[in-house]
């Protein structure tokens, strides 16, 4: 209950009923796009101004092996689990989404920690940062081998690195180096490690020079960036309703199961109980901005309903509300 109490959840929640109810309250595009900029921008900065402080060290690379690992075992497994129910490219779709991460859920733990005492490390950051693209690149090698299963029956030819649909008459796909080279140089994710860097390289004298920008006004941006979400969330549930009704426990069990993933994992590794918690919410986040934008030219044969509704309509407000209590007393219960 006490984390209900947290102005930045209940600006959330308070978002999701102004969306319900159908108010025309608003957050302008170009307004919601700065506050995540800023988000990642702060959060980067924090992030490196952390990592000067405490150096480089096995403690430090093991979770980030252990992001790297999660990044690419989460979209394969939910690939086996999805093409059960769904056809190939909507589980494939689908697949890279919870694979990948959520940057406001990050943030909005990072928040639940500090808020606890409990202590985590700058280097988690890159780790989010690492967790990003893997899933989107596994995504597009699934795809790839679909598209050549389907030439025959699909009339498909290959021109120049690019697929083409109908013989040459329908739209030509992106080239798979044009989406590779997108996803690993997507704006967002170079901003954080951008940020990062600059942490880093300034330390101590730069966090105090930027504590008014990365510090004092963080928390305020947050949850004026949850209200939108909150907004978001609550219209997104229309796309919901289109979707087979066995991926609304997927959108549940499926984050849990990834993170019961990844609390094995940090207890085989013995990754400390801060961190544990972090890689916890990043296999159980998903992405609903940097996946969809890019699957919808990359893959344009999956539903866009199913992995961009589920996401935001479902899966993140659950997190928010209830999987980060959850994720970190199952992480003070078993981790050190």
């Amino acid at each position: 209950m006490q984390n209900f109490l947290d102005p930045v959840i209940l600006f959330f929640l308070f978002g999701m009923f102004a969306g319900s109810v159908k108010s025309n309250l608003e957050i302008p595009p170009q307004i919601g796009r700065f506050l995540s900029l800023y988000l990642l921008m702060a959060l980067g900065l924090k992030g490196g101004f952390a990592l000067a402080k405490s150096g480089l060290g096995a403690d430090i690379l093991t979770p980030l092996a252990c992001a790297i690992f999660l990044a690419f075992s989460i979209p394969l497994i939910g690939y086996w689990l999805l093409k059960k129910i769904l056809r190939s490219f909507d589980a494939a779709a689908l697949a890279a989404t919870y694979g990948s991460v959520s940057a406001v859920t990050f943030i909005t733990a990072t928040q639940y920690l500090d808020k606890h005492d409990v202590a985590f490390g700058g280097h988690m950051a890159a780790a989010m940062a690492l967790m990003e693209s893997p899933a989107i690149l596994v995504s597009l090698v699934f795809a790839s081998v679909l598209r050549q299963r389907e030439v025959a029956a699909s009339g498909f030819t290959i021109s120049q690195g690019a697929v083409v649909l109908g013989a040459g008459n329908g739209p030509a796909l992106p080239s798979l180096k044009k989406v590779v080279h997108e996803a690993l140089t997507d704006g967002t994710q170079l901003l954080l490690l951008g940020a990062l860097l600059i942490g880093l390289l300034t330390g101590e004298t730069g966090k105090a020079a930027m504590q008014p920008f990365s510090g004092d006004l963080f928390k305020g941006m947050l949850a004026f960036f949850l209200l939108d979400m909150g907004l978001h969330a609550a219209r997104s549930l229309k796309e919901v309703n289109r979707v087979p009704a066995a991926l609304y426990l997927y959108a549940i069990a499926g984050p849990l199961l990834h993170a019961l993933l990844a609390l094995v994992l940090c207890r085989l590794l013995a990754i400390n109980m801060g961190d544990g918690i972090l890689l916890m919410v990043l296999a159980a986040s998903a992405s609903y901005i940097a996946v969809p934008a890019v699957l919808r030219h990359a893959m344009p044969e999956a539903r866009i309903a199913l992995y961009t509704g589920l996401p935001l309509a479902i899966t993140f407000p659950f997190n928010v509300l209830a999987g980060i209590p959850l994720y970190a007393y199952l992480g003070s219960s078993v981790l050190r």
